[in-house]
């Protein structure tokens, strides 16, 4: 299913792609693709014009199971890829939208494959300074770092759900507590959380 196909879609087939780094809508990440399965999913995606949700590994989980993988997810679509110097193949990545991932399945070549549901986006109901001074921070660690900054066309430091994802990308906290911060309805824990992080 493409980016403008699964709008139209309660539950869509897609397949998995399990990572400890973290990407959420709105964010890219440059993969080095090299397990066959994975290549396998890449090309068929670019083919169909399609997408396939990076998933947030639970360490406590087990694998045997599929419990290494956290119920929320983020569908994302293909923005650009590469030949890389090593021979594999790197591609980078747009988040699309928050899904709950739920009944998983293994194909013969182990890819993981899931039934997905959209989440609703978080609503902000606060006042716009409330992200003060993480915006200017973020923007600050963007100019720093321009390996991170040349993934985007453009950057939303004046979009508050933007920046809140990207905070939520960047910083090292437990994929458990992102997994809660993200099933809430609305985003006021997670900007209380990360004024004191950030301040």
């Amino acid at each position: 299913m493409g980016v403008i196909l699964i709008r139209h879609f309660i539950v869509v087939t897609l397949p998995l792609f399990p990572l400890s780094a973290h990407v959420l809508p709105g964010g890219r990440m440059s993969l080095r693709i090299f397990e066959p399965r994975y290549t396998r999913m890449v090309k068929e995606a670019c083919a169909s014009e399609s997408g396939f949700v990076i998933c947030m590994l639970n360490a406590k989980g087990d694998k045997t199971t599929n419990e290494h993988i956290h119920s929320i997810g983020t569908y994302v679509s293909v923005v650009d890829f590469n030949m890389l110097d090593d021979g594999l193949l790197g591609i980078t990545v747009e988040g699309v939208k928050c899904v709950s991932i739920s009944n998983i399945r293994i194909e013969k070549d182990e890819l993981r494959i899931a039934d997905c549901e959209i989440i609703s986006p978080w609503q902000f109901n606060l006042e716009k300074d409330a992200l003060f001074p993480m915006d200017i921070k973020l923007k600050e660690i963007f100019d720093k770092y321009p390996e991170v900054n040349s993934l985007y066309q453009e950057t939303r430091f004046d979009d508050p759900i933007w920046v809140i994802n990207r905070w939520l990308e960047l910083l090292p906290v437990d994929a458990a507590q992102k997994q809660a911060f993200l099933a809430e309805s609305d985003c006021s824990k997670i900007v209380q959380y990360l004024t004191k992080l950030v301040e």
